[in-house]
């Protein structure tokens, strides 16, 4: 388990955010800080080198006046103190002084090592730490004109050489080793470096509250939609299918809330339309259930006898009861994707005509006139015969039992962009332009108080939209010409064997 589980800490995403910036900024710092210490080091020592070579460049001058005026070097071999005295006559490029006042006194001479003044008379010797800081001494190899030792180890390390010039004669030289870190040879030089590493410490200290600081907030900041998306979905959770969230920016979480006020707007929309659904079918189950538990009380009762006309009564309500609940349980199986079509290659009109012959007496019974204009050329598609065929069924019933007495019906197919095109006009009456898109709801009536003779279930057009969409075409409704409403159907085209289809075709049918 993880510690923080098991310490009862729960990590939020803002929790988490603060802690991967903080531990970002942590190593960022962390090596900056590194890196300028060691950078601070290697540049103060190389520093420290570059004035000790200034240093080693007059001391390579004095050689050469003391060899000059000595007329050699025999004074100075294996001779350390004569060495100091040459020392103490330099002025070195770094001047270490002690943090007390001095007493007045003459002006002494800055030396690496001890020495007598001028007067013969012993000086005070400085402080042990001033008087050669960087052990400068300790670390000076003097040579002769043939590379022997004068003072100082016979084969030193590398480091910084000066040759000593006398008259344009090279007459010796003169090396001091490099400093490789200052923490053995100066203890002010290694102070100095601390109190530098010290106050970059303190800053990336400072630097990493306040960059978790930040974080933190900015981690807020920026989780505030998510804080409000995730309100709101738990509110969806519990049914309060009316909440939203507020859109706090123009960002992807500005499209998160977005998106799921959409969402709660339709699952709304969805449970109202379920209720409104649940009404609807109960009313119309209701209907003819009541009529047949009253045509059954009353033939148990004697008030009727059970004459073929009682009992022609009864079939016709289970009749219409058992349309309905077919229809339902075609729309649920649409809903759940069980909705199963045979998609085999089909040539529409050779669908159309056979319906529409049969269905001329039914619209002549109704006093309509019924005609129909088909493609000249096959036009196919891919579908379910019986699915299709109960489309166009349920479309020239339903403008039957809308139109006036004395009307029309125009049935037509045609090719266009790439779709077999089946519209439908009736004439009058129409319906009013806000309720085309709603025709094809569950269980909608323009005329609520239409009998159910006329008004059917309501269910008719939306099994035809379920079973055109499931065909892969769309259903629309649209004002008529005639005076009525158009109903167009569109259906992809089934693109191959054209030519074997229109073959079929001509061999079937002549025009």
């Amino acid at each position: 388990m993880n510690p923080l589980q098991a310490a009862g800490v729960r990590l939020t995403i803002a929790r988490k955010i603060a802690l991967a910036v903080g531990a970002i900024v942590i190593l960022c710092i962390g090596t900056m800080a590194w890196l300028t210490n060691a950078n601070l080091q290697r540049g103060f020592v190389a520093y420290l080198n570059d004035m000790q070579a200034q240093d080693l460049e007059q001391l390579s001058g004095l050689l050469a006046e003391r060899y000059q005026r000595e007329g050699g070097f025999e004074w100075l071999r294996h001779n350390p103190r004569a060495l100091k005295d040459v020392l103490d006559r330099m002025a070195p490029q770094l001047k270490m002084e002690a943090d007390a006042p001095e007493r007045p006194r003459p002006p002494p001479r800055r030396a690496y090592g001890g020495g007598d003044d001028q007067g013969g008379r012993p000086r005070p010797p400085p402080p042990r730490g001033l008087q050669d800081p960087m052990a400068f001494a300790a670390r000076l190899t003097v040579k002769d004109e043939y590379g022997l030792s004068l003072v100082g180890p016979d084969n030193p390390p590398a480091g910084i050489s000066r040759p000593i010039m006398a008259n344009g004669v090279r007459v010796g030289s003169v090396q001091l080793l490099l400093l490789r870190q200052t923490s053995g040879q100066s203890a002010t030089a290694a102070s100095f470096l601390r109190s530098q590493t010290r106050d970059i410490l303190w800053l990336a200290g400072a630097l990493l509250l306040a960059a978790v600081a930040l974080a933190a907030g900015l981690a807020r900041h920026l989780l505030r939609p998510v804080v409000a998306v995730h309100g709101v979905t738990a509110r969806l959770a519990r049914g309060e299918l009316s909440a939203r969230a507020p859109v706090l920016s123009h960002d992807e979480l500005g499209e998160l809330a977005l998106h799921v006020n959409g969402m709660a707007q339709e699952l709304e929309r969805n449970e109202q339309q379920r209720r409104q659904m649940l009404a609807d079918v109960s009313h119309e189950l209701r209907t003819p259930l009541t009529v047949i538990r009253g045509e059954l009380e009353a033939l148990l009762d004697g008030i009727r006898q059970a004459t073929p006309a009682a009992l022609e009564s009864l079939h016709a309500e289970v009749l219409r009861l058992t349309k309905l609940v077919d229809d339902l349980h075609q729309l649920a199986l649409a809903d759940t994707g069980d909705l199963h079509c045979d998609m085999r290659e089909l040539e529409l009109q050779s669908l159309l005509l056979p319906l529409l012959e049969r269905y001329r007496p039914r619209a002549a019974g109704a006093g309509l006139s019924l005609r129909w204009q088909l493609a000249e050329k096959p036009v196919a598609t891919l579908g379910d015969a019986g699915r299709l065929g109960q489309v166009v069924v349920n479309l020239l019933e339903n403008s039957v039992r809308y139109t006036d007495t004395g009307g029309q019906l125009v049935l037509r197919l045609a090719e266009r962009d790439g779709h077999a095109e089946l519209t439908l006009d009736d004439s009058a009456p129409g319906v009013p332009p806000a309720s085309h898109a709603r025709l094809f709801a569950r269980l909608y009536r323009v005329d609520k108080a239409r009998t159910r003779e006329r008004g059917g279930s309501g269910l008719g057009l939306a099994i035809c939209k379920a079973l055109v969409e499931a065909h892969g075409g769309e259903i629309v409704a649209q004002p008529s010409e005639l005076g009525g409403v158009r109903i167009r159907v569109r259906l992809p085209l089934a693109t191959r064997n054209e030519g074997a289809i229109e073959e079929r075709w001509k061999t079937q049918h002549t025009y």
